[in-house]
Parts: C-alpha cells; sequence; structure tokens
C-alpha cells in the first residue's frame, strides 16, 4: 500500500454570535481537516488544530512541505514517516504550526491503519481499558456586551448541567475582579456535586493569577486552567506550589520533549495534550507515557470537529488507570456546547453525544475501524474555503 494523495480542507462558517475568551474574539466558526488516500482505495483523515488565518498556514505546510516527503510511502510506517518528517522541519520549527501540520497527518495515517487492519484505534494499540467516558461540556465564552454577563453565564451553566453534563467549564480574563464574580455566579447556579473548571487561556501574569486561584480554592472550583503563559514554567510551578486547585495546562506543549520540561518542572497537576497539535496521535502516546511516569492525570484538550472528537475518544479507551484499584478517578471527554456544525454535521455516523449525555452522562467510544468518522462530502462542500 501507497500513499498517493495529501488534502487539506479548510472549512469554515460565520457564527449566530461573536464569542470569545481572554485572548481574542471570533465570528467565525473554523477546522482544518487532512485526507490522505492510498492506492489499495482506503482513506484516512487527520485534523489540524489552529484557528482561522492559522489554518492556511498549516495547509501550506500539509500539501507543500510534508506531502511531497510522503507521497508513494508505506503509510503503515507511521514512526518513520514521523521522525523523518520531523527532522527535515526541526530546523525550522519544533512547535507551532509545522507540528500542527504533521498531527493531522499522523492522525490521518493512524485511522488508516486501523481501517487497513479492520480494528478500532485503541484496539489496534491493544490498549481499549474502557468502553464509555464522562464528558464534560464547556461554554460561557466571553462576549463583546458585558452587560448582565453574570445572568448570561449562570444561565448557560445551568443549561449545561441540565442538558446532562455532570461537569462543565467556563472562561475568564475579564480582570481579576470581575473574573471572580463570574465565577461566584456560575458556581451558585449549579449543583454542589457538578463540576466546575475555570479556563484563563494564559491571560495573568503570576499575581493576579495567585489572587484568582485563591477565590478559586474558595469555590470548590475544581482545576484552573492555563493560569499564566505556557512559557512561565516558574511560575506555572510556583500556582501548583501554592495554591490548592489543580493546575491544568500543556495545551499549548508540543513533542515529548516539550512535555518533559513541563513535568519534571512539577508544572501541572492536570496534563492536557492536544493531540491535533503536539505532533498527532505517535506523540500523544508517548507524552502520555511521560505523565503517567510521572503520576500525572491525563484530561485530553479537544478542539475542532467530529474527528477531533473521535481521534480524543480513542486515546482515552487506551489511558491505562492511574494510579489504578477498584475506583479509579477517569478521564473525561471535553466537549465544546457552543454553535460548532462541525461536530453535528460533520460525520456520516454521528457520535450522539449530545444524546448520550443527556440519558447518562456519559459517551461510548466507537469501536469502528480507525477513528470511527467519516466526514460527509456534503458537508464539506458545503463548508470548504477556497
Amino acid at each position: 500500500m501507497k500513499i498517493t494523495a495529501v488534502r487539506s480542507h479548510r472549512l469554515g462558517y460565520d457564527l449566530p454570535e461573536t464569542l470569545g475568551y481572554s485572548q481574542q474574539w471570533y465570528a467565525r466558526r473554523s477546522a482544518h481537516l487532512v485526507e490522505i488516500e492510498t492506492d489499495a482505495g482506503l482513506t484516512g483523515w487527520g485534523e489540524c488544530f489552529g484557528p482561522g488565518a492559522v489554518a492556511v498556514g498549516n495547509q501550506t505546510i500539509v500539501e507543500q512541505v510534508i506531502a511531497p516527503l510522503i507521497i508513494g510511502r508505506d503509510p503503515v510506517q507511521r514512526e518513520v514517516l514521523w521522525h523523518e518528517v520531523y527532522n527535515l522541519l526541526r530546523d525550522h520549527g519544533q512547535k507551532g504550526m509545522p507540528l500542527q501540520a504533521l498531527s493531522g497527518v499522523d492522525i490521518a495515517l493512524w485511522d488508516l491503519a486501523g481501517k487497513a487492519a479492520g480494528l478500532s484505534i485503541a484496539r489496534l494499540m491493544g490498549a481499549r481499558y474502557r468502553d464509555s467516558v464522562p464528558v464534560y461540556g464547556y461554554g460561557m465564552m466571553l462576549r463583546p456586551d458585558r452587560t448582565r454577563l453574570e445572568a448570561r453565564f449562570a444561565g448557560e451553566a445551568a443549561a449545561i448541567e441540565a442538558a446532562g453534563f455532570r461537569a462543565t467549564k467556563m472562561k475568564v480574563g475579564l480582570g481579576v475582579a470581575e473574573d471572580i464574580r463570574l465565577v461566584e455566579a456560575v458556581r451558585r447556579a449549579l449543583k454542589d456535586e457538578t463540576r466546575l473548571m475555570v479556563d484563563a487561556n494564559h491571560g495573568y501574569h503570576v499575581t493576579q493569577a495567585m489572587a484568582v486561584g485563591r477565590a478559586l480554592e474558595d469555590l470548590g472550583v475544581y482545576w484552573f486552567e492555563e493560569p499564566v503563559a505556557p512559557e512561565d514554567l516558574e511560575g506555572y510551578a510556583e500556582l501548583r506550589r501554592s495554591l490548592k486547585v489543580n493546575i491544568a495546562g500543556g495545551e499549548a506543549e508540543f513533542t515529548r520533549w516539550g512535555w518533559r520540561r513541563l513535568l519534571e518542572g512539577r508544572c501541572v497537576s492536570i496534563a492536557q495534550p492536544e493531540v491535533c497539535g503536539l505532533g498527532g496521535i505517535s506523540e500523544f502516546m508517548k507524552v502520555l507515557t511521560l505523565c503517567q511516569t510521572h503520576f500525572i492525570p491525563v484530561i485530553n484538550h479537544v478542539w475542532g470537529s467530529a474527528v477531533s472528537i473521535a481521534t480524543n475518544l480513542q486515546l482515552l479507551a487506551a489511558q491505562p488507570p492511574l494510579p489504578g484499584g477498584l475506583f479509579p478517578d477517569e478521564p473525561m471527554l471535553e466537549f465544546d456546547t457552543t454553535h460548532n456544525a462541525f461536530m453535528s454535521d460533520l460525520s456520516l455516523e454521528s457520535l450522539q453525544v449530545r444524546e448520550q449525555v443527556a440519558a447518562t452522562g456519559r459517551v461510548t467510544i466507537p469501536d469502528r475501524p480507525g477513528h470511527g468518522v467519516e466526514p460527509n462530502p456534503d458537508v464539506l462542500a458545503k463548508y470548504r474555503l477556497h
């Protein structure tokens, strides 16, 4: 079997309203899929992390840099292809867009391998530890109009909980005092047993993060996500030493070499690797091993389309219990509750996340060959950006 074509599909549409987080506002939803064809008639699908104009850069790297290196090669040789591409790109980008582009290619190769073997990715790894996982719903995005934002966040939180999610995550980034008021409003709107997580998207420096973190401790928040810039490993470590709330992060870290520093520095109490960004499934599993070596639980960062959701479900299935026992704390699937047609409409066979969450708070992990999602050609055509 040989690779015959590598294609990018950049997708986008206008959102019903402008949303935001601590770094930017956005009025469009986007996704970037990678399609790899073979002479055996099999096709694999992957996804690259990175919205908007970032996807334009990733598309160029996928189609003009990586594709010429792997067309004509055996797609089953995933590790060989990964290291050859990484070694050639190392001088030009050990993090960021080159790794995001490589991630989408690598995920597509794993999807192909699963289809060729007739096995889901987790079974291909020999590591299907669970058949379902709990799901947390994130929402409560910032809006340009801050009028009655506390009431709006409280209402959204209550709606997410009523939809069956037993944990939820909100955004902050308006300033220390206002952010604390937002979290207080959301916590009041939720049942005591519903987990609440707070995501700052690296919007604070350490002193600000410390002040917010003290308030989150008192409010019983489960984790404080990306409190400071990803480069500030010392700041992460200081917060983890000083605060009782779990410190989560890592979505903006890349490869086993970047994660080694994050883990050896004892920077996070919950690791959040992004498979569509850090280097794909091949690299994710090495990062997972590092996290397990340091006894740091992993709750994958998930952003994008149904391809990302399906890929992460396979990886959640493949995570050994940490540290083990009769009642281990389970990893959770992150699920975007805001308007996302690429989650709801893209797959020919729906993952039915919302329907399952409404019934049980959990979602079944597909056991179809590959990651289990085949994009609908009509949806690709409808949303394709040229």
